[in-house]
């Protein structure tokens, strides 16, 4: 009674060392379950964006070095000076990606693709700092590649390294793994939702409710960041140009098959190149510096190919009339320059190379379509804008944050149909020649072959018959449908192989064939109601291809069969026969990184 008299924040059940108490033991659960992961997306999406501030900042000071500090240091070579500078360049990123990071060689975006896909989203602390310095000096020297392959691997590294220290299950760590990365995406192009979707379909190749929210979280605060510094105008300046009427839309689709064959030579031109530069017989750390001269003959022929090149695609996005030969004979030429300067071990992003070319394709399109084509009535610099998007959709095989990173690039929806229609296209022919995009080919040519995140090439490297479930409940021929049910209850399984009396495989009956017979079929046997187009397993199999026939068929389990006879029922292999395979190769993957990785792998 004494203590329903006092007031309520001095009442003992509601005391504050009560409630001090209460918040201690429920803290743990509460962060665990709920808050860690947001706080910690937070926390990424911060370091994601100071890290695209500071990695911006660090181009500036070394393009100033470069080219300002060139032009007085080499001035006897007049106008030819800067065919040094990306040889200059390049002894300076060898060496740092060659003894310090290999992770920070080329464009970033397989790298940590890999480690979200086989290391569990471990990625050094070093690779932050080597890659800021290495993709600076290239970009800064006049290497011709983009600025976000580097800060997605810088942001990336920051959320690992963050998810590591506080002892983040695996899961989580690739979560923040692609906080970081979507954040410094974010803000480095002020495109939060690109980086957002960037993160989820190129790095994690999910769209769980549990990632995308701190996904989307990190981008936010990132983006906030890039725009206090670097100002909320987007990146390009369109101007008012809009489709003439729906009869334009079929050359947009010609488009798409134009930019998607481009993107297909995009991402041969770069393995081609990196194959002939592995063969010089050379050091690998001097194999930049070679890749800097060649690039330094190229960047004679335009300027505008040394770095990112935002100068000559914003020429094109606002050009009426320009000379057409010069910009068609420009497109080999960057195609030239992006893979020298990545296929001889330099360090930057296929991002802006892929805009540019990109923009190229598509301005040349709109001249010829509106010179050629009958009833066309084109302007080319909104082709140039739809190029951008389409050839770098068909380059990396993600058509959503393609189109989404470009119209916040731009800022500009009145062509969104026209540049969805292009981007699918242009996808869609790609995948056709090229099984591979520009970023899992790298990947799939050192054994790793990654989709939707996973490293697939575990699985091809697993039989159905090392895998397979051999003890078989059978259904006999003659079990009636009446009793079927009950082997279901008592087995749990979601479908039951049915055989004769020499184990001879006769169809699969599932609870959904008992129900489809119906209340009237309880004299039906087995044999009857079963399936008997069955899509089978062999044990050689890989568990790929058994996993592709499962997604192709929609079934959850395959009967294993004797190739040489199809009626011999030898075991069943199911979905997560296939997951746990999957996961205890992982673990002896991860095992064996962990006995030959450096001792200061996470110093």
């Amino acid at each position: 009674m004494r203590d329903q008299k006092r007031p309520w924040f001095r009442r003992r059940h509601l005391s504050i060392e009560h409630l001090r108490r209460l918040i201690a033991a429920r803290a743990p659960v509460i962060w665990t379950h709920h808050s860690s992961l947001i706080v910690l997306g937070i926390v990424s999406g911060i370091g994601g964006g100071l890290g695209a501030v500071a990695f911006r900042w660090l181009i500036q000071v070394f393009h100033a070095l470069f080219f300002d500090g060139g032009a007085a240091a080499f001035s006897p070579l007049g106008p030819f000076y800067t065919v040094v500078l990306p040889a200059l360049g390049g002894a300076i990123v060898g060496p740092l990606t060659v003894f310090l990071a290999p992770e920070a060689r080329g464009h970033g975006v397989p790298e940590i693709m890999e480690a979200v896909a086989t290391r569990g989203g471990r990625i050094r602390p070093r690779v932050a700092v080597i890659k800021a310095l290495a993709s600076s000096v290239c970009i800064g020297s006049g290497g011709s590649v983009g600025r976000e392959g580097p800060i997605a691997q810088i942001g990336a590294a920051l959320g690992s390294v963050l998810g590591i220290r506080l002892g983040m299950p695996e899961k989580r760590v690739k979560t923040l793994v692609a906080c970081g990365a979507a954040g410094g995406i974010a803000a480095t192009f002020n495109a939060p939702i690109g980086g957002a979707f960037f993160a989820l379909e190129l790095i994690l190749g999910e769209w769980s409710a549990e990632a995308f929210a701190p996904v989307v979280i990190a981008t936010v605060i990132a983006a906030s960041i890039g725009r206090t510094v670097f100002g909320d105008a987007p990146a390009f300046a369109v101007p008012d140009y809009d489709m003439r009427g729906p009869h334009e839309l079929p050359y947009f689709i010609l488009l798409g098959l134009v930019t998607g064959g481009v993107a297909v030579v995009f991402i041969r031109a770069i393995t081609v190149t990196e194959s002939a530069f592995d063969r010089i017989p050379v050091p690998r750390y001097l194999l930049p510096v070679i890749g800097g001269l060649v690039m330094g003959v190229i960047g004679l022929h335009d300027r505008t190919l040394y770095g990112v090149g935002y100068g000559k695609i914003q020429e094109l996005l606002t050009a009426s009339q320009a000379l057409i030969w010069p910009l068609l004979i420009l497109i080999p030429v960057k195609l030239l320059a992006a893979s020298v300067t990545l296929g001889s071990g330099g360090s930057g992003g296929v991002f802006s190379p892929s805009l540019y070319i990109g923009a190229l394709v598509g301005y040349v399109f709109g001249v010829f379509a509106d010179s050629y084509l009958p009833g066309a009535q084109t302007v080319p610099a909104a082709y140039a804008l739809v190029g951008m998007a389409a050839v770098f959709a068909g380059a990396s095989h993600a058509p959503v944050t393609a189109i989404l990173i470009v119209f916040e690039l731009t800022a500009d929806y009145r062509m969104i149909l026209p540049l969805m229609l292009a981007v699918g296209t242009s996808v869609l022919t790609a995948r056709l020649i090229c099984r591979f995009s520009i970023y899992n080919i790298k990947l799939v040519r050192h054994g790793v072959h990654v989709e939707l995140g996973h490293d697939i090439q575990v699985l091809s490297e697993v039989s159905v018959a090392d895998t397979m479930t051999r003890e078989l409940e059978t259904l006999p021929i003659d079990t009636p449908v009446g009793e079927i049910m009950a082997v279901f209850e008592r087995t749990r399984h979601h479908s039951l192989p049915v055989a004769d009396d020499q184990g001879r495989l006769c169809g699969l009956v599932t609870p959904s064939d008992v129900r489809r017979a119906g209340p009237d079929a309880r004299n039906k046997t087995a044999c009857e109601i079963a399936s008997h187009r069955l899509v089978i397993a062999f044990p050689g199999d890989s568990l790929n291809d058994a996993l592709r026939k499962m997604g192709i068929a929609g079934v959850g389990r395959l009967p294993v069969v004797d190739p040489d006879d199809h009626a011999r029922l030898l075991g069943i292999i199911t979905r997560q026969d296939i997951v746990s395979a999957y996961n205890r190769a992982l673990m002896r993957l991860h095992t064996h990184l962990e006995e030959t990785q450096d001792e200061d792998y996470f110093d």
